[in-house]
């Protein structure tokens, strides 16, 4: 363009500075985002803070205090109590490990209710990340033919083993590698997560788990506040919302904080062992050195570190 041309003024702007085609183009995107986010909220899905949002892992840490700020909020709001959502990030140096003796397990499925009640999990209908699976002890290990529907009053029965099986918090996740928009990643201390709102739903990393370890909220989570477990974390506990799937994260609300996960505190006989996979002295290394172990799967080279042996 020369001295001697006129610039043509965007549509709506009286003035012609480039200042001003830049902000009208910035008011318009931002307008029309907003319209976008607007309409959702008023179908009740999400907010338009929410929708706005990035994913976690690309956050500034201003913008994640902004995050947590809004989340405890609408929790309090939502729960007439305080919910606190931590950030804390992976202990350097390490890596978590779990193993289960079957010898030991009765399948009284005290795991299962203790993390349905630490992890703020759904009642109305109970989303379960544990599932406790009776065997016959003449078949071994038979997935195929196993009952997970028994009754938990008449346990141990005689002729029969428990299996239980999470999340088994794989080397290399197959689920994390089909997720279409990076929701879900494994962290470096081996717990995979999920950024619930980057979750669209699309449900490609409960096809790829082998293990049946994620689970989809079909409908609005139910949880009465009396129930809610205030101590949450962002990646882990926290109460989700419709349409996001969720899965064990080792408790990391709580082993992060050199805690154990619930399942291994409340089983009455000791079958679950915790610890991290780099310390040579502890538990989980003494029983991967002294016990002949075995991974669920193996040979789908998803690499578990999630381990089950017999004690005996």
């Amino acid at each position: 363009m020369t001295d001697q041309e006129t610039r043509v003024p965007a549509q709506g702007c009286e003035d012609t500075s480039a200042a001003c085609g830049a902000g009208g183009r910035r008011e318009f995107l931002g307008a029309a985002v907003a319209a976008v986010a607007t309409a959702l909220t008023g179908c009740g899905k999400v907010s338009s803070e929410e929708f706005l949002q990035h994913n976690f892992r690309e956050l500034s840490k201003d913008e994640v205090a902004q995050v947590i700020a809004r989340l405890e909020k609408e929790y309090k709001d939502k729960f007439k109590k305080d919910v606190k959502v931590a950030t804390t990030e992976p202990i350097p140096g390490v890596i978590f490990g779990y193993a289960l003796d079957l010898s030991r397990c009765i399948g009284c499925r005290s795991c299962v209710h203790a993390c349905v009640k630490e992890n703020n999990q759904s009642r109305k209908p109970e989303i379960q990340w544990i599932r406790v699976l009776e065997m016959d002890k003449e078949e071994g290990v038979d997935l195929q033919h196993a009952e997970q529907y028994y009754n938990p009053d008449e346990v141990p029965r005689e002729g029969h083993f428990y299996m239980p099986v999470q999340c088994q918090q794989c080397k290399k996740p197959p689920c994390t590698k089909v997720c279409p928009v990076g929701a879900t990643w494994k962290e470096k201390d081996g717990i995979v997560v999920v950024d619930y709102n980057w979750c669209i739903g699309c449900r490609y990393c409960m096809a790829a788990c082998p293990y049946g370890a994620r689970h989809f909220n079909w409908g609005e989570p139910h949880i009465d506040a009396a129930d809610v477990n205030p101590v949450t974390h962002y990646l882990g506990n926290r109460p989700r919302p419709k349409g996001v799937v969720e899965k064990c994260t080792f408790c990391v609300q709580r082993t992060r904080k050199g805690l154990y996960p619930a399942c291994v505190e409340i089983c009455p006989t000791g079958s679950r062992k915790f610890g991290n996979l780099l310390d040579p002295k502890s538990e989980i290394r003494q029983t991967l050195e002294t016990k002949r172990v075995f991974k669920l799967k193996e040979d789908l080279n998803t690499q578990p570190t999630f381990f089950y042996f017999y004690g005996v």
